[in-house]
């Protein structure tokens, strides 16, 4: 943990972030700061988050900002990440699952998963339940997804283990896909006292895909957002109080609910998903009866 004070539990409204270091994460951890939030950021590189909440600091003077160490991709780390955020949070307002990756070449997780499923999905997957019993009622759960769902399949064998005919933008369609899947499913489960939405972004110009996709990407997008841009639809899905009891839902880079793809809306799809990805991430128990 970097930039704790000396004592006590977060007090006032909380919020949960993934992968702040860079980003839409960064702009939306110092907005939700400025919002009155105090906010506990999980990222795997603490040094970075160090220099990030020191910048929200400087922008923030009065903000409450602490970094928790958590790489998505390992069960363990995430299941550390989850017990130090429950000493310092009574209840949390709002958990964003923001962190995402996509990996050019085929690599497996420390747990035998194929690493972009792993960290898009089964990590945001295990750390949500791991906090959904601190959620505040009222509270809201954002996950950021993409429109690159709409061009994903979904197989199940295709993400343990190493396999044939790796690609890297497959891998990160299925697991945007697997995003939406899961908040649709979750949002079921969890009835509307706690609301879970996801979102597509906008194709913003990050680190987080490889250069060589950054250089091509703007050949068939032509509009590509800064990290300014790209945290709109986040925290507007967060924050919005005309969104408050709205649950289900997927919204666009224009702030706007949109039709999900067919794949995404398709119920038995998300139960299958939700089944494996408990399973997978022993996080049956937690989830029986939601």
């Amino acid at each position: 943990m970097t930039g704790a004070p000396p004592a006590g539990a977060r007090r006032g409204r909380i919020a949960v972030i993934t992968g702040t270091t860079h980003g839409i994460g960064r702009v939306t951890a110092r907005e939700l700061a400025r919002a009155g939030f105090a906010v506990i950021m999980l990222c795997r590189d603490l040094d970075a988050a160090d220099a990030v909440r020191r910048e929200i600091e400087r922008a923030v003077p009065d903000g409450d900002v602490r970094a928790l160490g958590c790489d998505l991709a390992a069960f363990a780390s995430v299941r550390a990440a989850a017990a130090a955020v429950r000493v310092e949070a009574p209840r949390i307002d709002l958990l964003v699952n923001n962190a995402g990756m996509t990996s050019a070449r085929q690599r497996l997780s420390v747990d035998g998963f194929e690493l972009t499923f792993a960290t898009n999905h089964l990590g945001p997957f295990l750390l949500t339940a791991l906090l959904a019993e601190r959620m505040a009622p009222g509270g809201r759960i954002v996950t950021v997804a993409s429109r690159a769902h709409e061009r994903a399949t979904l197989d199940l064998g295709r993400v343990r283990g190493t396999q044939p005919h790796y690609r890297a933008v497959a891998a990160y369609d299925r697991s945007k896909l697997a995003n939406v899947l899961h908040s649709f499913a979750l949002a079921r489960r969890l009835g509307g006292g706690v609301t879970v939405n996801c979102l597509h972004p906008g194709v913003v110009a990050t680190n987080l895909l490889p250069r060589w996709l950054r250089l091509v990407k703007p050949l068939f997008t032509p509009v590509t957002f800064d990290a300014e841009r790209g945290a709109k639809t986040t925290l507007h899905v967060a924050l919005a109080p005309e969104l408050a009891g709205c649950t289900g839902r997927y919204f666009d880079e224009n702030q706007r609910e949109r039709q999900a793809s067919r794949l995404a809306c398709d119920v038995p799809l998300q139960e299958s998903l939700w089944a494996a990805s408990a399973r997978w991430t022993g996080a049956e128990v937690l989830l029986n009866g939601r």
